[in-house]
């Protein structure tokens, strides 16, 4: 008998030519797992470790995690700080600066993180994620310190993982 050996490989895209077919998936009605790339959802959610479940948003509020073109081409993935008119503010959780768009450039609801290689969602609208959310959000003046403690403490000693 004969063995059927099966290999997978993994291909990398860039954002721009990635993205934009995630769009069109999302604008379908259907669901998307993004791998998360990047830091600025920092120091709970790390690049190239966690996942995000994305669907196309139907309502947006303050806080809610969204992925957002905010120049041609460019996406982000980051929190929403604030909304005025059709003006929305973001700002990454391991960002201090902020980012802006219109709400319609807003693409992607995330409804939940995988994170840590667990098989069970973190769900964004969960108690875990809800209290996370209301301390984070409120340590603004106090992330910067937080962050660089993560980043030359934390990390070198107990990694990412």
């Amino acid at each position: 008998m004969s063995k059927t050996v099966l290999t997978t490989s993994e291909i990398q895209f860039a954002n721009a030519e990635f993205l934009p077919e995630v769009v069109k998936i999302l604008n379908e009605g259907h669901t998307v797992t993004l791998r998360l790339r990047g830091y600025s959802m920092r120091p709970f959610l790390e690049n190239d470790r966690d996942k995000a479940l994305l669907v196309k948003p139907s309502s947006i509020k303050v806080g809610d995690p969204v992925l957002a073109e905010v120049n041609p081409l460019h996406f982000v993935l980051h929190r929403i700080d604030s909304i005025e008119g059709d003006n929305v503010t973001l700002r990454g959780d391991g960002n201090l600066g902020v980012e802006h768009c219109k709400k319609e450039n807003i693409v992607g609801a995330v409804i939940g993180f995988y994170r840590k290689g667990r098989k069970e969602m973190d769900a964004t609208d969960a108690w875990k994620w809800r209290t996370y959310s209301y301390i984070w959000t409120r340590l603004l003046p106090l992330r910067r310190y937080i962050l660089g403690a993560y980043r030359r403490i934390w990390i070198p000693i107990f990694g990412t993982i």
